[in-house]
C-alpha cells in the first residue's frame, strides 16, 4: 500500500475518532503528496524514497517552527507542531542509533576512502543519500567531523 493510501486510510479513522492533532499531521502530509505529485516533473506514484523526502522536509518545518515558538514563548503553538511531528514521523523509517549511526558512516568512510577532514563534503554527501529518514543531517555532520577529525 502507497503512503498516500494508508494516509487516506488514517485520515479517514482520525475523522471517525475525532482526534483532531493526528487530523492536522495527516492533512498536512496529504497536502504535501499532493503538491509532490503535481509539480513539474513528478513522478506518479511517488517512490519510497521521494515519499522519505517529503516527510523529512515536514518534520525539519515543523521542528524549525516549534523552536521559533518556544522563543518566542508561545507554548500554544509549540504543542501544535510537537503534536504533527509525532504524527508524521510514525510514516518515517525507525531512527538509527548512536552506535548504528557511529556503525554506517564508519562503513561509508570505507566505501569512498576518506581519510581526513579534507573529504568530509564527499562522505556526508554519500551518507545523507544512504541514511536518508533515518538520521538527521545535522548529526551526520557531526559525527562526520568526529570520525575524521
Amino acid at each position: 500500500m502507497s503512503l498516500e493510501q494508508r494516509i487516506n486510510e488514517e485520515i479517514k479513522n482520525a475523522m471517525r475518532a475525532k482526534a483532531e492533532a493526528q487530523l492536522r499531521g495527516l492533512r498536512a502530509i496529504k497536502s504535501a503528496i499532493l503538491l509532490a505529485k503535481t509539480a513539474e516533473g513528478a513522478t506518479d506514484p511517488l517512490t519510497e524514497e521521494q515519499e522519505t523526502k517529503l516527510l523529512t522536509k515536514l518534520v525539519k518545518q515543523r521542528r524549525d517552527s516549534l523552536e521559533v515558538y518556544q522563543s518566542q514563548n508561545r507554548p500554544d503553538l509549540a504543542q501544535r507542531e510537537e503534536e504533527e511531528i509525532a504524527v508524521i514521523q510514525t510514516f518515517l523509517p525507525q531512527p538509527l542509533t548512536a552506535d548504528e549511526l557511529r556503525a554506517e558512516l564508519q562503513r561509508i568512510i570505507a566505501e569512498t576512502g576518506a581519510t581526513s577532514g579534507k573529504d568530509m563534503g564527499k562522505v556526508i554527501g554519500a551518507a545523507n543519500k544512504a541514511l536518508s529518514g533515518k538520521a538527521e543531517g545535522k548529526a551526520i555532520a557531526t559525527m562526520v567531523k568526529e570520525l575524521l577529525g
